[in-house]
């Protein structure tokens, strides 16, 4: 066996898995863990332990991977259409639909199971409803109405949602303000990206907001009007006493930071107006999640 045949398998086994990977779109499944981290620190009396914490991630981690291989599942032809995404596994030819299919199943099925018999039955509830609507209802709609972008914010803001359900196996007020907070942050993130993407969004038949609204009247109004929801909304972990008077000026300062770089979209509606409110509100996130982790208050 020369050299090169005896690596050939190896090649092409690690193309396969890198392949596989993709499908589950691990950076995206990474920010729903970070997120999930938060609400289960959150909502955790005192230090979180580790074991059960991990247990909830990993159930987490193979649900959201599933969903997601799902998604590109459905999409497929779409994607085929788009010069951002032609080259993922389902339309470049490298996986078929009917590897896509058991592969995204067994992903689901095996997190969803995990959540329900090793953490809690709340979490793995809300785990589902985020697939759910995420498959069922945000995938084909996106297809026929901008109203999409409402339908998937709901997924997109559920995850910290399932990590406080996995914490303290209860629902409160408080999971909802961080659902709120999710939900109005990512009507301007995800506009901000489909202004950028628009072209490619159109070739493939999405109907997402900037795509029909040519001139950008309603994206703006859109863009300010969840940004100016948004702040208020922000501050309500300080008067809920989850977090502590540091963190309601730090999310004032961040909620008017993001609230100028969405009228400056809706005022000039170019492409550089959309790129500043995507870099804003990837700053404005994670910054605030980590300021109210830090400033969390005992209750």
């Amino acid at each position: 066996m020369t050299p090169a045949s005896g690596t050939w398998p190896v090649a092409v086994l690690s193309r396969r898995i890198g392949d596989y990977l993709e499908l589950g779109k691990p950076r995206v499944v990474l920010m729903v863990l970070v997120t999930t981290v938060v609400g289960y620190y959150l909502g955790s009396t005192g230090t979180p332990e580790l074991a059960p914490l991990l247990e909830t991630l990993v159930g987490t981690a193979l649900a959201a991977a599933g969903t997601l291989a799902l998604n590109q599942l459905m999409e497929r032809d779409l994607d085929a259409r788009m010069a951002r995404t032609r080259h993922r596994p389902l339309p470049d030819g490298r996986l078929r639909p009917g590897e896509a299919l058991v592969f995204g199943v067994a992903l689901l099925a095996a997190g969803l199971a995990h959540l329900a018999l090793v953490v809690g039955p709340l979490p793995a509830a809300v785990t589902a409803t985020i697939a759910i609507v995420y498959l069922l209802l945000y995938t084909p709609l996106k297809r026929v109405t901008p109203l999409c972008s409402l339908v998937g914010a709901v997924p997109g803001a559920l995850p910290p949602v399932a990590g406080w359900a996995a914490a303290r196996g209860t629902l409160g007020l408080e999971p909802w303000i961080l659902f709120a907070i999710m939900f109005f942050w990512q009507i301007p993130h995800s506009l901000a990206i489909a202004r950028l993407y628009r072209d490619d969004y159109a070739r493939a038949g999405i109907r997402l907001l900037p795509v029909v609204d040519l001139d950008g009247s309603s994206t703006g109004t859109q863009v300010v009007a969840h940004c100016l929801a948004l702040l208020p909304v922000a501050l309500l972990p300080t008067l809920v006493h989850l977090a502590g008077a540091a963190y309601f000026v730090v999310a004032l300062v961040l909620g008017l930071a993001f609230l100028w770089s969405g009228i400056m979209l809706a005022r000039g509606r170019s492409a550089a107006d959309a790129r500043r409110l995507m870099l804003a509100s990837l700053v404005y996130l994670p910054a605030l999640l980590a300021v109210m982790a830090l400033d969390k208050l005992s209750f």
